[in-house]
């Protein structure tokens, strides 16, 4: 299977022209993502959603995430990497129904079995309301390991270091031929991937106006 291709960019963000994945974090190239936070009101509470990445991810595995997110293939256009949606979670929704939250650069390195990467990537930010409950979600094996939601204040209170933990419920995948499992889990503002916390605060207040 022929491995994917990403436009890649210079600091400027002018066209490059295309590289593996492999090559685009081996060597640093500026290519595009899409973020997109999955929220809902319950009450006067609302809660946001967020997954946990598989361990054979290549960047950052096994750590707390964007609810969904995925790099933009060479020629995509950011309204079509809106299927990274029902690829990683199974949930069906158009373009228009994102609501935007701004885009934002990062430039992040480190090492993963061994292998050196550069990731540098220049992110548009989305929000979805979304009801479908916990235990119809569809988790993509190969992204996705278990998707998990919590209250959207407590959230903020983390990654602003009011608070140490928040307890959050999810699923979880197990055995190919098991139902998604129901989970608590406390989680801390280290276990997600290294971004800074200002990131997290900001989109999560954000977060707050989406109806």
């Amino acid at each position: 299977m022929a491995e994917e291709l990403f436009d890649i960019y210079d600091e400027q963000l002018r066209p490059l022209g295309t590289a593996t994945r492999a090559e685009t974090h081996s060597r640093g190239y500026w290519h595009r993502t899409f973020h997109c936070w999955l929220t809902r009101r319950e009450g006067n509470r609302r809660f946001v959603r967020f997954q946990l990445r598989q361990a054979s991810k290549d960047t950052n595995p096994g750590c707390y995430d964007i609810t969904a997110a995925g790099h933009l293939s060479a020629g995509e256009t950011i309204r079509e990497a809106i299927r990274e949606l029902e690829e990683e979670l199974g949930v069906a929704a158009s373009f228009e129904q994102l609501i935007p939250l701004g885009q934002i650069r990062e430039d992040a390195s480190g090492e993963v079995n061994g292998m050196p990467f550069i990731d540098r990537e220049v992110s548009d930010v989305f929000g979805l309301v979304c009801d479908v409950p916990l235990s119809e979600l569809k988790l993509q094996p190969e992204e996705v390991a278990g998707v998990y939601e919590a209250d959207l204040d407590e959230l903020i209170a983390l990654f602003e270091g009011s608070l140490s933990e928040v307890a959050a419920r999810g699923v979880e995948l197990g055995d190919s031929d098991e139902p998604l499992t129901a989970v608590q889990r406390t989680v801390q503002a280290k276990q997600f991937v290294p971004r800074e916390f200002s990131y997290y605060a900001s989109v999560l207040r954000a977060l707050r106006g989406c109806t």
